[in-house]
């Protein structure tokens, strides 16, 4: 069964580049993104798991922990790990799960068998936490990843626990965000006492630190 957003995001145990390593223990109290790639050895794979390693400080920044999967075997991914430095200029410093019995990919609905019966799906999942699912995203096997667009969901979610908002089309960190519908108008200048801009009873803007 697929997984929802605040759904519990399951826990395993598997082996990885970085040595056998337990799902929840690995998160801790940590933002997590759990991403599957079809294969290795693929040049799309090779620019996604890149563009993540060098993203990494961005990530911690933001207090969150990257894993990546595949159904490959783990000495595939030791070397290819070694392709993906030499041709994208980062090492990868998170873990490559290496799910050669399906098991993760089952509990996380990443094989979509009209599209492959044996590879994973471009899967993402964004875990907050309290090891709820926040965020899911799927891309087929020829269409690489947004890793910026990962980052500034992140941020979204991020203040949207901190603060009653919401955050517009294409908003990025600085930019106004709208007060949440939750929020009453009589309440709204004892929270947000840097002002607000009403443009319709339900839709009300407001400014908030980057």
């Amino acid at each position: 069964m697929a997984l929802r957003l605040g759904d519990t995001a399951p826990d395993f145990t598997a082996d990885s580049t970085q040595g056998r390593i337990n799902f929840y223990d690995y998160l801790g109290t940590s933002w997590g993104i759990l991403f599957s790639h079809p294969a290795d050895f693929t040049p799309v794979c090779t620019t996604e798991l890149g563009r993540a390693a060098n993203l990494s400080d961005e990530f911690t920044r933001r207090n969150t922990k990257m894993m990546a999967l595949s159904v490959d075997a783990l000495d595939n991914h030791h070397q290819w790990t070694q392709d993906i430095e030499e041709t994208q200029g980062a090492a990868v410093n998170y873990p490559i799960v290496a799910d050669h019995d399906r098991k993760v990919a089952e509990l996380y609905d990443m094989i979509h068998p009209n599209a492959s019966e044996k590879f994973t799906v471009r899967s993402v999942f964004i875990i907050d936490p309290a090891k709820k699912v926040r965020l899911t995203l799927t891309y087929p096997a020829a269409v690489g990843r947004n890793f910026d667009e990962l980052l500034r969901v992140i941020d979204a979610l991020q203040l949207g626990d901190q603060h009653p908002v919401a955050t517009p089309v294409d908003w990025r960190p600085g930019d106004d965000v709208i007060i949440g519908l939750g929020v009453k108008d009589e309440d709204i200048e004892s929270k947000f006492p840097q002002g607000h801009r009403r443009v319709k009873p339900y839709l009300r803007y407001t400014s908030l630190p980057a």
